[in-house]
């Protein structure tokens, strides 16, 4: 299948008039460098394991107090090859995870150290995602059992965890922000 580029597509302006106003053109409103979602809607930031450096993990905390647990660029698990993910963690099965209503009743209760989920390298070594928030679990990422590879991207969540309100600022002050953790990893 070809790339397809811009200059593949044909688009021919028209002046529209509603109600005898002229419509401005969206053309001149497109930003080339418009910020993602994540870095409009969401605060970036990171556990990295004393024990183990190599598995730093990136949380994306949203101002309505859902936090996106996934895995930092830099975890090792990217640079040996993800062959499976799964969320079969001893007794449960974090996938089973069924919530309802506005207070997400019937949520998982995780602690900070609670796994996630299991991902498995090419070479056979398993890495435990722990959660790394305190709070309910309302839903993982069932896409990444199939697609791991979409856990590089920003977006690429492992869970969605809720914290107690009451809770959020303590756990934003023990986590790293982007830049101590870009410095951290200069070291």
């Amino acid at each position: 299948m070809m790339a397809e580029c811009v200059e593949d597509y044909w688009y021919e302006e028209n002046e529209q008039m509603i109600c005898g106003v002229k419509v401005p053109s969206i053309l001149g409103d497109f930003v080339e460098n418009y910020p993602s979602i994540v870095d409009r809607f969401y605060t970036k930031f990171y556990h990295v394991p004393s024990n183990k450096p190599d598995e730093p993990q990136q949380i994306l905390f949203h101002s309505n107090r859902i936090c996106l647990v996934g895995l930092a660029k830099e975890h090792a698990a990217f640079r040996k090859g993800i062959r499976s993910v799964s969320f079969e963690v001893g007794k449960l099965d974090r996938s089973e995870n069924k919530v309802s209503g506005r207070k997400k009743n019937g949520g998982m209760v995780l602690q900070a150290d609670s796994t996630l989920a299991l991902i498995t390298c090419e070479d056979n070594v398993v890495y435990k995602v722990r959660s790394c928030v305190q709070g309910k679990l309302i839903e993982v990422n069932n896409r990444i059992t199939t697609e791991p590879e979409i856990m590089k991207i920003d977006e690429g969540y492992i869970a969605i965890v809720m914290p107690k309100l009451e809770q959020c600022q303590a756990m934003k002050e023990k986590f790293l922000s982007p830049e101590a953790y870009q410095a951290m990893q200069l070291c």
